[in-house]
């Protein structure tokens, strides 16, 4: 199958989208890096990202001290342990099935859920799945605690803590997570960018559900061109009312 992406720039104070470019490369991020000042480029504080090579590679050869700000959003890493979360449950129900054991049957969203989100009926449940030995239990455990390391506000702590959890991610011998854990390693100085001042990409996922309604609505629009000018349109902070209209809709 073949997927078409664009790269969205926007800011995260205002929720507009500030640029639009084809696909993922280096060059779709840089496009946007070139068209500010120096003194645009040097006043960035934080850039929220997933951890997409080519937007590092970008943004670190575009900002000044941008090993400092680069942040990689937890949205991003939350959904990278989910995804461990059920490949682990995947493998073991199929093994359980094997030995005529319905452990896991019909289980997959609840594995996948917050727990504050839960049902009473959900959450007895899953307090008794709970005190399984199941592998995917182990897994879950493992992912929720990671979900408890962004509110620290001290860089060393929260370091420290992360590299403990990389240890027991490593140790617990399940591949995905063990997976998912050398990613965060590797990435470790940009999570702990996010951590402590609190940078997320909550803004930007607001408006990637918004630019996903458009797409819906705008199958008719016959290029990337027309695409990319309706997202402009509708969340590029454009003001189009004419300035004396304007000025006799506001209350007095």
């Amino acid at each position: 199958m073949r997927h078409d992406y664009v790269t969205v720039v926007s800011d995260q104070a205002g929720q507009t989208v500030l640029h639009v470019a084809d696909d993922r490369g280096q060059d779709s991020l840089a496009g946007f890096y070139a068209t500010l000042s120096e003194d645009q480029r040097t006043g960035i504080e934080s850039v929220s990202m997933d951890m997409w090579p080519a937007y590092i590679r970008a943004t670190l050869d575009a900002i000044p001290g941008a090993r400092e700000k680069i942040a990689f959003d937890k949205f991003h890493i939350a959904k990278h342990l989910g995804d461990a979360v059920d490949k682990v449950r995947r493998a073991e129900h199929r093994d359980l099935l094997a030995d005529g054991r319905d452990d896991l049957t019909r289980t997959w969203h609840v594995w996948l859920m917050n727990p504050q989100n839960m049902s009473l009926d959900q959450w007895c449940g899953f307090m008794a799945a709970r005190e399984s030995v199941l592998k995917t239990v182990r897994t879950w455990a493992i992912k929720e605690f990671a979900m408890t390391l962004w509110n620290y506000t001290s860089r060393s702590w929260a370091t420290k803590t992360w590299k403990h959890w990389q240890a027991w991610a490593v140790r617990s011998r399940l591949k995905p997570i063990k997976k998912v854990a050398r990613t965060i390693k590797d990435h470790l100085w940009g999570i702990i960018n996010a951590v402590v001042p609190k940078a997320d990409n909550i803004g930007a996922e607001s408006i990637n559900n918004r630019i996903k309604m458009i797409k819906v609505h705008s199958r008719c629009l016959r290029n990337k061109v027309r695409f990319r000018d309706a997202i402009y349109f509708h969340l590029g902070g454009l003001d189009l009312y004419p300035a004396g209209i304007k000025q006799q809709c506001l209350p007095t």
